[in-house]
């Protein structure tokens, strides 16, 4: 696997552990990039949204205010059991493995 490609899938599992923090509230893209961007994520805000957008489509979370300036997000029931392990995860997120 490439480096690139790993990044991704990092940053798609800090977006859902960001989102499970937020629960029950959407948590603006701000918040998620302030969370999830350091020296070993270097990330742009439109690499950002295109991670969220691929989460979205894979009904992991859901998005809203696509239209205006700032979106936010929240994670689905799924996304939720994806996080908390009670689902098996599919590849395309960097979900560490369960060690309990």
């Amino acid at each position: 696997m490439d480096q690139n490609q790993k990044l991704k899938e990092v940053l798609r599992w800090r977006i859902m552990q960001t989102l499970n923090v937020g629960r029950p509230y959407s948590v603006g893209e701000d918040t998620i990039l302030a969370t999830v961007a350091g020296d070993d994520m270097p990330i742009t805000p439109l690499e950002l949204r295109r991670e969220m957008h691929y989460l979205e489509d894979r009904k992991l979370v859901i998005l809203s205010g696509k239209k205006s300036p700032v979106w936010t997000a929240e994670l689905t029931h799924y996304g939720v059991d994806v996080v908390e392990y009670t689902v098996d995860c599919f590849p395309g997120i960097a979900r560490p493995p369960k060690y309990w």
